[in-house]
């Protein structure tokens, strides 16, 4: 059964633009909370081995189920209901770890809950947001669209770390910072309901006015997804897996010395602004040029390796700037062309195969280079550059069918 049809009595732009609104109070909790989750862990008693393990078990989590939501999405047609429970478990869940120092011995398996829980609602809406973004930006240019969009949540992602450091060093204490996340967590969801009563459903997109045109000669599999999306899942996967993890980049600038501990986040941050202008920069050439843009992903991954772990401090922050910008292109532009290569009515179940390819990629990735820094870095460089090899090659075999060329 769908829900209830709404009618877009909005602009595009209006509606894509409250969107990133959303994202970017979302970004102040989740990514505040994750800026401070290790130090909460470890007040609450937990070890090195327990903080890895719940803080991978939730960004596996956020990735993988997205498979099942995004199929769920579309096969139900509840878009909208899935998109709101999943951005209100993050708001409800994060202020709560407030909570956890002043109950005693439970104080970490609430934690431990509370950030699964976070992660499970990250995986929960992401797939059915994905689709409904799709939809607003279809007249405007999906490009520019999700460009936009990314660009907004990162700003979330940049300041919301910020306040909560802000506040631990008024009130050296951390439980205040998270409780203080109650607040945009509530305005996003306000927001959130706004945008819901101005935005019709993916479902609704599959008029003549609003499919999206695909060549009747383009293959599919009994998914009903086109085997050019799986060519281009397993490309971006390869990407994923190439670009090493921001954590690695900062254990090597604090392990060699290149910069201080309190440095890193701000090296981060440079990072963000590079994404959030990658971000706009890819999505409009996208939507004049189509997915050759996205050409230059494996390029970007192949050179951050050989920059990011130099032994001078400048060509690490090249580095950076090249990594911001390839998470950028990732996190945006490529969304685009997913929306761009499946039927409306698979979008959400696109989108979350597509991030659990990713997921897996990142997961097998990060595991290589770890393991690679440690005894060769030529061989951790020439290793991603193999893979990029075959990401472009992938990339290459789906420009044919992609309908925006």
């Amino acid at each position: 059964m769908t829900e209830t049809k709404k009618h877009l009595t909005w602009s595009p732009w209006r509606t894509i633009v409250a969107f990133g609104v959303v994202s970017l109070l979302a970004d102040l909790v989740y990514e505040g909370a994750r800026s401070i989750t290790g130090p909460l862990l470890a007040s609450l008693g937990a070890s090195a081995f327990v903080v890895g393990v719940v803080t991978g078990a939730g960004e596996a989590a956020a990735l993988v189920l997205r498979l099942f939501f995004g199929t769920l999405a579309d096969r139900t047609g509840r878009y909208w209901s899935l998109t709101i429970i999943g951005y209100g478990l993050t708001a409800v869940s994060v202020p709560l770890l407030a909570i956890t120092p002043f109950i005693g011995a439970a104080g970490l398996a609430v934690a431990c809950s509370l950030i699964l829980v976070e992660r499970t609602g990250k995986a929960v809406r992401s797939p059915s947001k994905s689709a409904l973004l799709a939809v607003a930006a279809r007249e405007v240019g999906r490009g520019r669209g999700f460009g936009v969009h990314k660009a907004l949540d990162q700003v979330g992602s940049f300041a919301g770390p910020l306040i909560v450091a802000a506040a631990v060093a008024v009130t050296a204490s951390i439980w205040p910072a998270l409780a203080i996340l109650a607040i945009p967590g509530a305005a996003a969801m306000v927001v959130l309901v706004i945008v819901r009563a101005h935005l019709t459903l993916p479902s609704e997109a599959t008029t003549e006015q609003t499919a999206i045109p695909r060549p009747a000669t383009i293959p599919v599999d009994p998914s009903g997804l086109p085997r050019s999306f799986y060519r281009f899942a397993g490309a971006t996967g390869l990407a994923t897996a190439g670009l090493v993890s921001f954590g690695l980049i900062g254990f090597h600038l604090v392990d060699d010395d290149l910069t201080s501990t309190g440095t890193v986040p701000v090296i981060y941050a440079l990072a963000m602004a590079s994404g959030a202008v990658a971000a706009l920069a890819t999505g409009w050439v996208y939507d004049r040029l189509g997915g050759r843009v996205l050409l230059a992903l494996p390029a970007l991954v192949s050179v951050v390796p050989a920059l990011v772990f130099a032994v001078h401090i400048w060509m690490v922050l090249v580095g950076v700037a090249v990594w911001g910008v390839a998470v950028g292109l990732q996190d945006s532009t490529v969304k685009a062309l997913v929306a761009d290569l499946v039927p409306s009515t698979r979008l959400a179940g696109a989108y979350g195969t597509f991030a659990a390819v990713q997921g897996g990629a990142a997961i097998l990735g990060g595991a290589a280079a770890g393991y690679l820094y440690s005894r060769s870095l030529p061989l951790l460089v020439a290793a991603v550059a193999v893979a990029q090899v075959a990401s472009l090659a992938l990339l290459l075999s789906v420009r044919r069918d992609a309908p925006v060329e």
